[in-house]
């Protein structure tokens, strides 16, 4: 009898794969149809053939069956418990839990909730903020990954109590991006993480200061040469212009430009501004200070002081 359900399953399965719309319908001259998504799609032209609808399937028995079967997947944290006790009164099948189930249950969760670490619970608060800011951003995950080493370190050391989670995550963001030189400013960080700049500040000091060398990160300050790539890509100006600007400004560094004490921003600004001037590309003063997030009067006078040294 097994060996007849075998077979009819197999002829089942023929008659499936003979059904299929290659042939019937006429998308392109060389029609590939493939299952993606519940449809029938053809990989060529990307015509639909059909939708395709869920049955009752087989069950599974093999780890095979179970892993070319698989819909969907339980996501789990890193980190913490993997069974949490919702507050509901009712049960996984709708019917009303009595009200000493409903004591147990509540019982069971406080009992689980104090075997939580406060560590855990900062974790817990702290990691979906960093993928937020990071997505908001556009930050690589090679410095995502940086910037929660760097915050795992300062919840270890207890660096958080008293003081702003959101401060620190902010911090651990922009030293990780410090760390790997990339060209992104703090006020982009504040602005994203909805955090002023003040309190970012104190927490990029002290994450600077205790915990960048136990893990042995140095933080590289922004210079202006990697801003001169970014601000010319914002003002869609051509990649000849941009390096016209990197050799002014380092032609006005040999020449004895002080870049010590001025916003490389600035530098940067005013070095993009003059080439794109000379290069008979208009830009305004008002649109490249915006996108610097400069005042046209900083643009104006770091204009002039190169301008004094090429």
């Amino acid at each position: 009898m097994n060996s007849n359900y075998r077979d009819r399953l197999i002829s089942k399965d023929n008659d499936d794969q003979d059904n299929l719309p290659n042939k019937n319908i006429e998308c392109c001259s060389t029609p590939s149809i493939e299952e993606r998504d519940g449809n029938k799609v053809c990989l060529n032209c990307g015509m639909i053939a059909e939708r395709t609808y869920v049955g009752n399937e087989r069950r599974a028995y093999t780890v095979e069956e179970i892993q070319n079967r698989r819909r969907t997947e339980p996501r789990w944290r890193d980190f913490g418990p993997r069974t949490m006790l919702p507050t509901t009164k009712t049960d996984s099948k709708g019917k009303s839990i009595g009200p000493k189930e409903q004591a147990l249950f509540s019982r069971l969760s406080k009992i689980q909730n104090s075997l939580i670490s406060s560590i855990e619970r900062n974790f817990w608060e702290a990691k979906p903020k960093l993928k937020m800011l990071t997505s908001k951003l556009n930050i690589p995950e090679y410095i995502s990954e940086t910037a929660w080493k760097i915050y795992s370190i300062v919840a270890k050391k207890k660096l958080t109590m008293g003081r702003s989670i959101n401060g620190f995550i902010a911090g651990s963001l922009y030293a990780a991006i410090r760390v790997h030189d990339f060209p992104r400013l703090l006020d982009e960080v504040c602005e994203a993480s909805l955090t002023p700049r003040r309190t970012v500040h104190r927490s990029l000091a002290m994450i600077i200061r205790e915990v960048l060398p136990s893990l042995g990160l140095r933080y590289q300050p922004i210079t202006a040469e990697s801003l001169v790539f970014r601000f010319g890509n914002e003002l869609e100006l051509p990649m000849k212009i941009q390096k016209v600007a990197i050799d002014m400004l380092r032609t006005a560094s040999k020449n004895g430009l002080q870049r010590t004490g001025k916003d490389p921003k600035g530098l940067a600004a005013a070095c993009i501004y003059i080439a794109a001037k000379d290069g008979a590309i208009r830009r305004t003063q008002s649109l490249v200070a915006n996108i610097a997030k400069i005042t046209e009067v900083t643009l104006r006078s770091r204009a002039k002081q190169i301008k004094g040294k090429l």
